[in-house]
């Protein structure tokens, strides 16, 4: 295209400003003016068009990391002077299209109206491009702070990119060693819709979003890929606990079987009171630890099929059933060792319950004539508990399952009179 040649945006064609040459004196004068007139308001046109265009890319940047009412009322005063931007540019369209300047017929007095007519065009162009620029200069400290928004954008995308990339990667790694990660593949391909949303960016998003978005990406694939790397292992510490699972299992099912023996000497040597609850403890151990074993040959069908929640959750469920099923197996044998402890010198619990009693009191009465009856009151309900304890040891059949249960308890009282002191004074 030759110089001074460009094409409108209203589909005008092309307006050129090429000058061509005239004969006739004054009228030649008065058509070189029209043109020079057409060639300034073109210019001046095409720099308004330029300007506007680049000023709404500013004004695009703003708003997609801006949300604020300034920024609102920038992108609405851009509206308004788009509106008188259309407006001079109608005026110099029509200014172009009313004169024919190519014309060899054209008369200088034609001419002279149409460059009273361009000229005037240029001159609101030019005045409309100044409210441009000023209004441009107003927005740059909005478009300073939305350009550095935008600038975490495009690092955020790339980190969030690159950990789907190393999560895709670690599992193709598991799956390489014959481990399956169906759990984890579908939580990967559920980032899928995400990261479309992420590519579109923030013009169509926003920036906060846009970056949390990414933030949030980063860290699911993060936690993905973690979790892969951890899944060999993982499988084989289940391996191990299966392991361990099955042999506690078998050792509990042996002790079960050893509790009855223990029973009849519970029954022989002491009253009902001290052994009735104990009574279905073996029964009860057999088939709790049957339903163990039935839960572990289903972590195992689990472990064949690699659904790893399923069987850390029945691990879970395994070992609680056997700590409970053992303390159950326990109670028993511990039961006979203390009745015998307290039959052979009940004056062990005694003694021990004393002293707590004498502590407690020495405390409540430390810097006082008297106690406060609200701490006298229960330690001196503790000293009589203890007083019909021992009495209650009298006889040919003492309960002393009763008489431990009641040194316990005794002591308990007593334990949380001295803590209330204590809290007491420690706020005093």
């Amino acid at each position: 295209m030759e110089r001074g040649a460009w094409r409108t945006r209203y589909g005008r064609g092309i307006v050129t400003t090429a000058s061509r040459r005239w004969f006739g004196g004054r009228d030649e004068s008065r058509r070189a003016d029209a043109q020079a007139a057409k060639d300034a308001a073109a210019a001046a046109f095409y720099e308004l068009d330029t300007a506007q265009r680049d000023l709404r890319i500013s004004i695009e940047t703003i708003a997609a990391a801006d949300g604020s009412p300034a920024a609102r009322q920038a992108a609405e005063g851009f509206v308004a002077l788009g509106r008188r931007i259309d407006e001079v540019s109608h005026v110099y369209i029509e200014a172009v299209d009313a004169h024919d300047l190519d014309r060899v017929d054209l008369e200088g007095s034609v001419a002279a109206r149409a460059r009273e007519q361009l000229t005037r065009a240029r001159d609101e162009l030019v005045r409309v491009q100044g409210e441009l620029d000023r209004f441009a200069q107003g927005l740059q400290p909005l478009l300073d702070k939305a350009e550095t928004q935008l600038a975490r954008v495009a690092p955020a995308r790339e980190r969030a990119k690159a950990a789907l990339l190393a999560a895709s990667d670690a599992l193709d790694a598991v799956r390489a060693k014959g481990v399956r990660a169906d759990d984890l593949a579908a939580r990967l391909a559920a980032l899928g819709p995400e990261l479309t949303k992420l590519n579109q960016g923030a013009a169509q998003h926003g920036v906060q979003e846009t970056v949390q978005r990414a933030d949030r990406i980063l860290r699911d694939a993060e936690a993905i890929r973690a979790e892969a790397a951890r899944l060999p292992e993982r499988a084989a510490e289940i391996d191990r606990r299966l392991v361990s699972l099955r042999t506690r299992a078998q050792a509990l099912r042996n002790r079960a079987d050893r509790v009855d023996p223990v029973l009849s000497e519970l029954r022989r040597r002491f009253s009902a009171a001290c052994w009735q609850d104990l009574q279905q403890v073996p029964e009860e151990a057999v088939r709790d630890v049957a339903r163990a074993e039935e839960r572990l040959r289903e972590a195992s069908a689990a472990r064949e099929e690699q659904r790893w929640a399923d069987v850390t959750a029945l691990i879970e469920a395994v070992r609680g059933a056997l700590d409970a099923t053992d303390e159950a197996v326990s109670a028993a044998q511990d039961r006979l060792t203390r009745l015998e402890a307290v039959a052979r010198d009940p004056q062990e619990e005694v003694q021990r319950t004393r002293f707590a009693i004498r502590d407690a009191q020495r405390l409540a009465m430390a810097g006082r004539s008297v106690p406060e009856p609200r701490h006298a009151a229960p330690l001196d309900e503790a000293v009589a508990r203890l007083e019909r304890a021992v009495a209650g040891l009298e006889g040919r059949h003492p309960d002393y399952w009763h008489f431990l249960q009641e040194m316990e308890d005794v002591r308990g009282a007593v334990s949380r009179v001295v803590n209330e002191i204590r809290t007491e004074r420690g706020h005093a």
